[in-house]
């Protein structure tokens, strides 16, 4: 194999240790290569800095494993050129498996050049990265305790979810926190209801004659406390990550991207997080969507395709694009409506997910690569991309019901 880089170095790192493999090209064609370990302590780490720098190297690639990758990639980023490997593209030959010849093979395929880098982005969106993952987490704890209060009322024969729409909204909020508080009297706890829920007083009456025990109260109490809890944090959150992305999105491109139909500001929110703003780092669309495994898998052998299953990607990114999608396939006068409605007629609702999906993030790409204005195609262009077979289809429909069809131009009319 052709040599591309003549001083590299490949890593196996672990938890604790990390086994380093230098391999230089000789003057006289042939090849060098040194082997030492070092620990993960930040000491251990730049004195393998110095090491590589003393030797050389000016190429350093390591497999992605987990987190323990990232401590290296901070102490070593910025003087040498750094690959992030996906370990499935590192499969070494079949035989001996040992910490050296793993780090040994991961040298010598990156000296020939066979080693493709993963995207790391740039320090200030790793740390904005952070925030939305973990702002999501929050989430779907809040999401978790909701469902544990429904289920501590459901055990009560408190049956205020069967009335009320949103049992933690304003209303719903007052008559938990006046249960706990030891309000049983359920001709005053209705009394509570705001609005439009008062309306459905003589129902809430009974909804909220139940059997609370001490141990009922508790539980709410305690969930209750979680919940305002979970919500204050998530609130500061929103404005960490508010403070993060000005330097990425300005207000007027939030503005634009906020008109895509389906998508809210946090979604504009974790896309940034997840692929920054800068495209030039994606060759194309269909590159951005395989990274994120947004689109069919190909799997072809004699000519047969065996399977299309969408790739594992980018779980975060593809979280928030679902979401968005149920949203997007939920209007009425758009293009991602029409699309949701006219893919999940004929493949199911959860592969017209991943389609629409999928055309959220190819707009998200065009926009932020270029600057564009978001315009919408409108929900009759699937309608006008082949308007022969439209009529054909439509002519059959109304021939199946028992009609006899005669068409005639408009302009005849």
């Amino acid at each position: 194999m052709d040599t591309i880089y003549r001083n590299v170095a490949g890593l196996d790192v672990h938890q604790k240790t990390i086994v380093v493999c230098v391999r230089k090209v000789l003057p006289d064609g042939g090849s060098k290569e040194e082997v030492n370990q070092f620990g993960t302590m930040t000491s251990d780490l730049l004195r393998m800095s110095e090491w590589l720098a003393s030797e050389g190297v000016t190429h350093v690639a390591m497999e992605s494993t987990g987190v323990l990758w990232k401590p290296v990639w901070n102490i070593l980023d910025g003087h040498f050129e750094l690959l992030l490997v996906n370990p499935r593209h590192l499969k070494g030959v079949p035989g001996r498996k040992t910490d050296v010849i793993d780090c040994q093979w991961i040298a010598q395929l990156l000296q020939c050049g066979l080693l493709r880098g993963s995207f790391v982005p740039s320090r200030p969106q790793r740390e904005l990265r952070d925030l939305t993952r973990q702002r999501k987490q929050l989430t779907r704890e809040q999401t978790r305790t909701v469902n544990r209060i429904h289920k501590t009322l459901e055990d009560a024969n408190i049956k205020l979810g069967s009335v009320a729409t949103d049992i933690l909204g304003k209303s719903g909020r007052a008559m938990l926190q006046a249960l706990v508080s030891g309000e049983r009297d359920p001709v005053q706890l209705a009394d509570l209801a705001e609005r439009k829920l008062r309306g459905k007083i003589p129902l809430l009456r009974e909804a909220l004659r139940g059997h609370l025990t001490d141990h009922h109260v508790f539980l709410l109490r305690s969930l209750l406390n979680h919940l305002r809890y979970l919500e204050g944090e998530i609130e500061n959150f929103d404005q960490q990550i508010a403070e993060r992305l000005h330097p990425f999105l300005d207000p007027d491109q939030m503005q634009r991207l906020d008109l895509i139909p389906g998508v809210n500001r946090r979604t504009i929110e974790c896309v940034v997080a997840e692929i920054g703003t800068d495209m030039s780092q994606f060759p194309d669309e269909d590159q951005l969507s395989s990274w994120a495994g947004m689109c069919p898998g190909v799997e072809e052998s004699a000519g047969k395709r065996k399977s299309s299953r969408t790739t594992k990607g980018n779980s975060w990114l593809r979280s928030a694009l679902t979401e968005s999608a149920w949203a997007a396939g939920r209007t009425k006068n758009s293009y991602l409506g029409a699309m949701y409605r006219r893919m999940a007629a004929r493949r199911g609702k959860k592969r017209a997910l991943v389609a629409v999906g999928h055309a959220l993030l190819v707009i998200f790409y065009h926009m932020l690569k270029s600057n564009a204005e978001y315009r919408d195609l409108g929900p009759d262009f699937f309608d006008k991309l082949k308007p022969e077979q439209y009529r054909r289809y439509l002519v059959k429909r109304l021939e199946s019901l028992g009609y006899t069809v005669e068409l005639q131009p408009k302009d005849a009319a």
